[in-house]
Protein backbone atom coordinates (compact mmCIF):
# COMPACT_ATOMS: atom_id res chain seq x y z
CA UNK A 1 0.00 0.00 0.00
CA UNK A 2 1.30 3.26 -1.14
CA UNK A 3 2.64 5.76 1.66
CA UNK A 4 1.21 9.76 1.22
CA UNK A 5 2.16 13.01 3.01
CA UNK A 6 0.84 15.82 2.80
CA UNK A 7 2.44 19.32 3.46
CA UNK A 8 1.35 22.88 3.40
CA UNK A 9 2.46 25.85 4.44
CA UNK A 10 -0.06 28.10 5.77
CA UNK A 11 -0.69 29.99 3.11
CA UNK A 12 -1.25 27.29 1.24
CA UNK A 13 -3.32 25.42 3.37
CA UNK A 14 -6.47 26.09 1.72
CA UNK A 15 -5.15 24.79 -1.68
CA UNK A 16 -3.79 21.21 -0.28
CA UNK A 17 -7.66 20.85 1.24
CA UNK A 18 -9.53 21.97 -2.11
CA UNK A 19 -6.87 19.42 -3.54
CA UNK A 20 -7.23 16.54 -1.45
CA UNK A 21 -10.76 16.70 -1.60
CA UNK A 22 -10.92 17.18 -5.15
CA UNK A 23 -8.72 13.54 -5.09
CA UNK A 24 -10.15 11.89 -2.33
CA UNK A 25 -11.21 8.88 -3.97
CA UNK A 26 -7.92 8.86 -5.42
CA UNK A 27 -6.37 9.10 -1.91
CA UNK A 28 -8.60 6.16 0.00
CA UNK A 29 -7.44 3.12 0.91
CA UNK A 30 -3.94 4.88 0.92
CA UNK A 31 -1.23 5.38 3.99
CA UNK A 32 -1.64 8.96 4.40
CA UNK A 33 0.27 11.13 6.77
CA UNK A 34 0.68 15.28 7.26
CA UNK A 35 1.91 17.50 9.37
CA UNK A 36 -0.27 18.69 12.51
CA UNK A 37 -2.39 21.32 11.23
CA UNK A 38 -2.39 20.69 7.07
CA UNK A 39 -3.85 16.93 8.28
CA UNK A 40 -6.66 17.95 10.85
CA UNK A 41 -7.90 20.64 8.15
CA UNK A 42 -7.61 17.84 5.39
CA UNK A 43 -9.56 15.55 7.59
CA UNK A 44 -12.18 17.94 8.68
CA UNK A 45 -12.86 18.63 5.24
CA UNK A 46 -12.83 14.94 3.43
CA UNK A 47 -13.53 11.36 5.01
CA UNK A 48 -9.93 10.17 5.04
CA UNK A 49 -7.93 9.05 8.01
CA UNK A 50 -4.45 10.65 8.48
CA UNK A 51 -1.72 9.97 10.60
CA UNK A 52 -0.88 13.03 11.67
CA UNK A 53 2.97 14.78 13.19
CA UNK A 54 3.48 17.24 15.02
CA UNK A 55 3.71 20.88 13.28
CA UNK A 56 6.64 21.45 10.64
CA UNK A 57 8.26 23.94 12.40
CA UNK A 58 8.18 21.73 15.86
CA UNK A 59 9.33 18.81 14.17
CA UNK A 60 6.65 17.63 11.59
CA UNK A 61 8.57 18.16 8.57
CA UNK A 62 11.95 16.21 10.32
CA UNK A 63 9.37 13.23 10.98
CA UNK A 64 8.22 13.09 7.55
CA UNK A 65 11.86 13.15 6.79
CA UNK A 66 12.55 9.76 9.04
CA UNK A 67 9.85 8.19 6.91
CA UNK A 68 11.76 9.04 3.81
CA UNK A 69 15.08 7.96 4.73
CA UNK A 70 13.78 4.57 5.74
CA UNK A 71 12.41 4.18 2.48
CA UNK A 72 8.81 3.94 4.06
CA UNK A 73 7.50 6.93 2.14
CA UNK A 74 6.16 6.95 -1.90
CA UNK A 75 4.82 10.38 -2.47
CA UNK A 76 5.05 13.97 -0.81
CA UNK A 77 3.01 16.43 -1.61
CA UNK A 78 4.79 19.87 -0.17
CA UNK A 79 2.98 22.89 -1.17
CA UNK A 80 4.74 25.61 -0.27
CA UNK A 81 4.94 29.24 0.01
CA UNK A 82 8.13 30.56 -2.05
CA UNK A 83 7.22 34.24 -0.91
CA UNK A 84 7.52 33.93 2.83
CA UNK A 85 10.24 32.80 4.66
CA UNK A 86 9.98 30.12 6.89
CA UNK A 87 11.37 29.98 9.96
CA UNK A 88 12.33 26.23 9.92
CA UNK A 89 13.81 26.22 6.23
CA UNK A 90 16.63 24.46 7.12
CA UNK A 91 14.01 21.43 7.95
CA UNK A 92 12.27 22.32 4.51
CA UNK A 93 15.56 22.33 2.78
CA UNK A 94 16.80 18.69 4.72
CA UNK A 95 13.28 17.42 3.64
CA UNK A 96 13.15 18.39 0.02
CA UNK A 97 16.63 17.03 0.30
CA UNK A 98 15.93 13.37 0.90
CA UNK A 99 13.49 13.31 -1.34
CA UNK A 100 16.30 14.16 -3.87
CA UNK A 101 18.87 11.31 -2.26
CA UNK A 102 16.17 8.33 -2.15
CA UNK A 103 14.27 9.21 -5.35
CA UNK A 104 11.04 9.95 -3.78
CA UNK A 105 8.25 11.94 -6.22
CA UNK A 106 8.03 14.82 -4.60
CA UNK A 107 5.60 17.92 -5.70
CA UNK A 108 6.25 21.60 -4.33
CA UNK A 109 3.25 23.24 -6.53
CA UNK A 110 -0.02 22.43 -7.80
CA UNK A 111 0.98 21.73 -11.16
CA UNK A 112 3.23 18.89 -10.65
CA UNK A 113 1.06 17.72 -7.81
CA UNK A 114 -1.76 17.40 -10.15
CA UNK A 115 0.45 15.14 -12.64
CA UNK A 116 1.31 12.91 -10.05
CA UNK A 117 -1.89 12.36 -8.31
CA UNK A 118 -3.26 11.99 -11.80
CA UNK A 119 -0.52 9.13 -12.93
CA UNK A 120 -1.46 7.68 -9.60
CA UNK A 121 -5.56 7.54 -10.31
CA UNK A 122 -4.18 5.76 -13.94
CA UNK A 123 -2.01 3.10 -12.12
CA UNK A 124 1.33 4.82 -13.58
CA UNK A 125 2.81 5.44 -10.79
CA UNK A 126 4.98 2.22 -10.82
CA UNK A 127 8.32 3.91 -10.60
CA UNK A 128 10.01 2.23 -7.71
CA UNK A 129 9.81 -0.88 -10.27
CA UNK A 130 11.81 1.36 -12.81
CA UNK A 131 13.97 2.74 -10.37
CA UNK A 132 15.14 -0.85 -9.66
CA UNK A 133 15.38 -1.49 -13.13
CA UNK A 134 17.91 0.95 -13.82
CA UNK A 135 20.14 0.33 -10.66
CA UNK A 136 23.42 -0.84 -11.53
CA UNK A 137 24.18 -4.42 -10.57
CA UNK A 138 26.39 -5.37 -7.87
CA UNK A 139 29.41 -6.97 -8.76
Amino acid sequence: MLNIAFIAHDRKKEDIVNFVVAYEQVFQGKNLYSTGTTGQRIMEATNLKIHRFLSGPLGGDQQIGALIAQNEMDLVIFLRDPLMAQPHEPDITALLRLCDVHGIPVATNMATAEILVRALDRGDFAWRELVELLKPELK
